[in-house]
């Protein structure tokens, strides 16, 4: 079977995009929130970055060649803005670091 064939991956991969795109659109609003709604908003991202980073490694250590073609995609795209996946969530944290020192 197909690293793509899996309903677990397929199920996952709808959820995370699902809660990126809700997440993002909030996220325009962040400034208007109060105090608690800021402290969930970056408890969400915290656990959708995660659940990213979890989904990347499986592809990453599979054997299947389109999971590989994935990651070497994505590097790809990433390198064009001068950075890697790694670098790419160290940023995503360091800007949360930044919005919980704010509140």
């Amino acid at each position: 079977m197909s690293f793509f064939d899996s309903e677990v991956v397929q199920q996952e991969a709808k959820q995370l995009f699902e809660d990126y795109q809700s997440l993002s659109k909030l996220g325009s609003e962040f400034g208007k929130f109060d105090r608690e709604g800021k402290k969930i908003f970056i408890e969400r991202m915290e656990d959708m970055m995660e659940r990213y980073r979890i989904f990347m490694k499986r592809f990453e250590l599979s054997e299947d060649f389109m999971a590989k073609m994935t990651i070497e995609q994505l590097k790809t795209q990433l390198s064009q803005f001068g950075t890697t996946p790694d670098q790419m969530f160290m940023q995503m944290n360091q800007t949360l670091e930044r919005m919980k020192k704010e509140i």
